[in-house]
């Protein structure tokens, strides 16, 4: 079959599947409810289900009511049963599949199981979707005449009691549909390749002689990627090895410190980014509209979703409000059902609407990503803005970049210390940190009044990087590949202690 004719087939394929989006766009409520019901309805023989009488459960105030919020340690021992073997516990169907997640770098390692269910109606579905609203947006697209470059943390699978565990990554390569493998590079032998940095070499090896049309993957890796394949191949930009190049598929980590970066690889101005936003427990949202910012939240993908104000979060008065009453501009913490047997699970995700016709979001960080020591309430969307802003005023780039709380010791007061690696340094590493925190001020009233005459907080205290400090880091951990994530903030010192103490020779300012 010619390619173009692929390409037609495909494209008229996916476009079908907008007139269901139009569906939960027009009717999002009403999809949402009868949605939980159905989680109910299925689960209710399970011994959760029997537990909570699932089979009584009518509407949404009985649910909240009779339900408690969790985590994965309240799951963590039913899922172990699951992982050994036993069925019906969570979910009625046989879960084979269990996602191996630290949740960042921490030590300890969280299994999230993934069923039949959620891998064809919630991540398998979100690809197609994202295909279909990237087509539906570029009536033009040649997306299908070539491959699109994916670029996971994959590694090996392993099994135990019959079930099967490891990367979301690698549980998706290996269970992909025919014709994403058809259409995807690197082979699955090297996506799953468990030595990152030869695996590194091996995708550039494959991908530079094949015609790549998209690319997919965490920004900070994809960029490692990237520059990788221009060292091999002796090229200006990356359009010189894959001139039909359209799209960057992109999530789990802020785009912003990275953008202008990208910019001088693709040198396009027509040039496309796309936002996801997934998890190991499910695929949330997607970019539905060119050169935006916001994601449209997926309502019929087996997730029933419930927010958690953040200016209640954790405390005594803790409300939990389901997808109808919220608000735009707020900051929430997101909880899911699915239909992978997560009942109403704290995913450590905050999110903010920007619209609710439809439902919109930007996300915003961790619960726990956060420093929050003296009541200044710094979130990683405020780190990321005063970065990508003094970056520019500056003319900086940024690697990557940590921080954590300098805690009050007698007189001393507290501060905020970061941990910056640069690819560009500012000429004024002075200049930078006062731009920095002024820049921090402006987009965070309580940061503003904390440090207003010096009262709680002093001036940040940056440290410069060495070159490569974060990625050896990773690799003391065993933590490289596509989704492992540096933790931006802390409200500890572990991760900027351990990054300082590697950091020679050490530049303070």
């Amino acid at each position: 079959m010619a390619i173009p004719l692929v390409n037609s087939i495909a494209s008229w394929f996916l476009k079908k599947r907008f007139h269901q989006i139009e569906l939960f766009l027009k009717y999002p409520n009403e999809v949402q409810t009868e949605l939980l019901q159905g989680l109910l309805q299925t689960a209710k023989s399970t011994e959760v289900g029997k537990l909570y009488e699932f089979s009584s459960i009518k509407n949404y105030r009985t649910f909240a009511d009779r339900l408690p919020i969790t985590n994965y340690e309240d799951h963590a021992d039913l899922i172990e049963r699951v992982r050994q073997g036993e069925h019906n516990i969570l979910w009625p169907t046989q879960t084979r599949w269990f996602a191996k997640s630290s949740g960042t770098t921490n030590a300890k390692s969280k299994f999230i199981p993934v069923t039949n269910e959620s891998l064809e109606d919630c991540h398998y579905a979100a690809s197609k979707d994202l295909l279909c609203l990237y087509l539906n947006n570029n009536e033009n697209s040649q997306l299908f005449t070539g491959k699109g470059l994916r670029l996971g943390g994959s590694k090996e699978l392993y099994e135990e009691n019959g079930t099967v565990f490891g990367d979301l990554s690698a549980i998706l390569i290996d269970n992909m549909p025919m014709w994403a493998e058809f259409s995807s590079t690197p082979s699955n032998r090297v996506s799953l390749m468990s030595d990152w940095e030869v695996k590194m070499q091996a995708i550039v090896d494959e991908t530079i002689k094949e015609n790549v049309t998209s690319l997919a993957g965490v920004p900070s890796w994809m960029l490692v990627l990237l520059n990788n394949v221009l060292e091999t191949t002796q090229k200006a930009n990356i359009f010189e090895i894959w001139p039909n190049l359209e799209v960057y598929f992109h999530g789990g980590v802020s785009f912003n410190p990275y953008h202008d970066q990208y910019g001088k690889l693709l040198p396009r101005p027509d040039f496309n980014y796309y936002e996801i936003y997934n998890a190991s427990e499910g695929f949330f949202a997607i970019q539905d509209q060119n050169h935006s910012e916001e994601l449209l939240l997926m309502l019929d993908y087996g997730i029933f979703y419930e927010f958690i104000p953040m200016n209640t979060y954790g405390s005594s008065n803790q409300k939990v409000i389901p997808l109808s009453e919220v608000e735009i501009g707020q900051n929430y913490a997101v909880v899911i059902t699915t239909n992978a047997g997560l009942w109403r699970y704290k995913i450590g995700d905050t999110v903010r609407f920007t619209s609710v016709n439809p439902y919109r979001i930007k996300v915003t960080g961790r619960t726990k990503h956060h420093i929050n020591a003296f009541g200044e309430e710094l979130i990683i969307e405020n780190a990321e803005q005063a970065l990508k802003r003094v970056c520019r005023e500056t003319h900086s780039e940024i690697v990557d970049y940590t921080a954590a709380p300098v805690f009050m010791s007698g007189r001393e007061k507290g501060a905020h210390e970061w941990m910056i690696e640069f690819k560009t340094p500012p000429r004024d590493v002075h200049q930078f940190s006062e731009l920095f925190d002024i820049a921090l001020k402006d987009l965070n009233s309580d940061y503003e009044a904390k440090r207003a005459n010096n009262i709680t907080l002093n001036e940040p205290k940056v440290h410069i990087a060495r070159q490569h400090l974060f990625y050896d880091w990773l690799k003391s951990k065993d933590k490289l590949g596509g989704q492992h994530k540096i933790p931006r903030l802390s409200n500890e010192r572990q991760y900027i202690d351990e990054l300082i103490e590697l950091n020679t020779p050490a530049k303070t300012y």
